[in-house]
C-alpha cells in the first residue's frame, strides 16, 4: 500500500508521518508541502519520501490513500480535492468547522464512492482501552457519570485558531469518545473560556453530553489550567475507574519516536501510571492497556484491501461535529440544546 500526505506541520511530522513509515506493507510515498524548512525536515527525518507541490504530483506519483494534515481553514477544500481525484483520504481532527461542511465532505465521498475517514486516533489511547476492557467486563456494574478531561498549562496555546479553537479541536476527541461508550447524545449544555479580551478562538470548555441510554458525560479541556483534573473519572453502581496524565503516545512522537523504532515499548504505560478501581474502602491499581495508535493505520490497510471497515466511519465524525456545533449553540445562547433526534455514531469499532 502506498500512502501520501499533505501537509508536514505538527500534526503531518510527529503525529502521522511515523505511523505511515512504520506501518508493515506500506510505502510512505512523501508529502505536499511548498515550505522550504519542511521539505528540509522531511528529508532528514524520511530521506526516502518525496516532497511535492501540489495533491495532483501526490496522486499521479500512485497512492491507495492520502493523508490530509493542515489548518482547519483550509482542510476540507483538500479533503474534497481528493475525493474528486477519486483516491482513499484521512482527514486530520476536527473534520470541520461545522456540521455543513462535514456533510457536505460525506455526502462527496459517498457520491463518489470514495473511501473517507478522520484521524481519531485516540480510540487506541492506553486510558480509553482500558476503560473499554474494564467496561466490557461489568466491573463499574451500571455507569451514571463519565468524566473525561485533558487539562494542561500551555499559555502559548491561547487564542490559537488553527484547530479552531480548544472545543472544536480537543473536544472532538472527547465527544467522539464518548459516543463510542455510551451512545447518542439528546441534551447538550456547553461553556467556554477566554482568557482574552475579544479573543475569537475559545481556550478552554466544559460540556454536559445527556445520553439515551441514561449516562451523563462531563467533558472538559483547558490549556492553561495549573491543577488538571484527572484524565477520566467513571463512576458507576459498582465502583469508580480514575486514572491521571495523558496517554504516553504523544510524548513518544513529539520526541521523534515511532512504532518502528521502540517496538513493544510503544504505548506501554509504566506502571505508576496505571489507573485505580475504587469501591467503598476497596482500591486496587489497574494494569493500563497498552496503547496504539498505529491501529487506526492497520485497519485503514485492511479496510482498502476490502476485508474490513475504515478505521472511524466519516459518518461518526458528522455526528461528533453536530454535538460540538450544539455546545457552541449552549455556550453563546446560555442554554441546554436539546436534540429532536438523539446524535450518535452508528458503529461502535473495538
Amino acid at each position: 500500500m502506498r500512502i501520501g500526505l499533505v501537509g508536514y506541520g505538527k500534526g503531518g511530522r510527529f503525529f502521522h508521518a511515523p505511523l505511515i513509515s512504520s506501518l508493515p506493507g506500506a510505502t510512505f510515498v512523501g508529502v505536499v508541502t511548498r515550505s522550504a524548512e519542511r521539505r528540509q525536515q522531511l528529508a532528514s527525518d524520511h530521506p526516502d519520501a518525496q516532497a511535492f507541490d501540489t495533491l495532483e504530483q501526490l496522486v499521479a506519483a500512485g497512492v491507495d490513500a492520502v493523508v490530509v494534515s493542515t489548518p482547519l481553514d483550509g482542510r476540507p477544500a483538500i479533503v474534497m480535492q481528493a475525493i474528486e481525484l477519486g483516491v482513499a483520504v484521512v482527514s486530520d481532527k476536527p473534520f470541520a468547522p461545522d456540521a455543513a461542511q462535514a456533510e457536505a465532505m460525506v455526502l462527496a465521498a459517498e457520491r463518489r464512492n470514495v473511501p473517507l475517514s478522520v484521524y481519531q486516533n485516540r480510540r487506541w489511547d492506553s486510558d480509553f482501552l482500558t476503560l473499554r476492557k474494564l467496561l466490557a467486563s461489568g466491573a463499574l456494574g451500571q455507569v451514571i457519570r463519565f468524566e473525561s478531561s485533558v487539562e494542561r498549562y500551555s499559555p502559548t496555546s491561547v487564542g490559537k485558531g488553527s484547530g479552531g479553537g480548544f472545543l472544536r479541536d480537543l473536544g472532538s476527541h472527547l465527544v467522539d469518545q464518548a459516543l463510542q461508550l455510551f451512545g447518542p447524545v439528546t441534551r447538550v449544555y456547553a461553556e467556554l473560556d477566554y482568557r482574552q479580551p475579544g479573543q475569537v478562538f475559545d481556550n478552554g470548555f466544559f460540556i454536559s453530553l445527556t445520553h439515551a441510554s441514561g449516562v451523563i458525560s462531563h467533558l472538559s479541556g483547558n490549556c492553561v489550567q495549573n491543577a488538571p483534573r484527572p484524565r477520566f473519572r467513571v463512576n458507576g453502581t459498582q465502583g469508580c475507574y480514575t486514572v491521571e496524565g495523558l496517554d504516553g503516545q504523544e510524548a513518544q512522537a513529539l520526541a521523534g519516536l515511532s512504532p518502528a523504532t521502540e517496538g513493544e515499548r510503544w504505548g506501554a504505560e509504566e506502571h505508576r501510571r496505571w489507573g485505580w478501581f475504587e469501591h467503598g474502602t476497596e482500591r486496587e491499581r489497574v494494569t493500563s492497556e497498552r496503547g496504539c495508535w498505529l491501529t487506526f493505520y492497520q485497519r485503514l490497510q485492511t479496510a482498502l484491501q476490502g476485508a474490513g471497515p475504515l478505521p472511524v466511519e466519516a459518518r461518526d465524525a458528522l455526528a461528533t461535529t453536530r454535538v460540538l456545533d450544539a455546545a457552541r449553540q449552549s455556550a453563546e445562547q446560555g442554554e441546554v440544546v436539546c436534540l429532536s433526534t438523539p446524535i450518535g455514531h452508528g458503529t461502535k469499532n473495538e
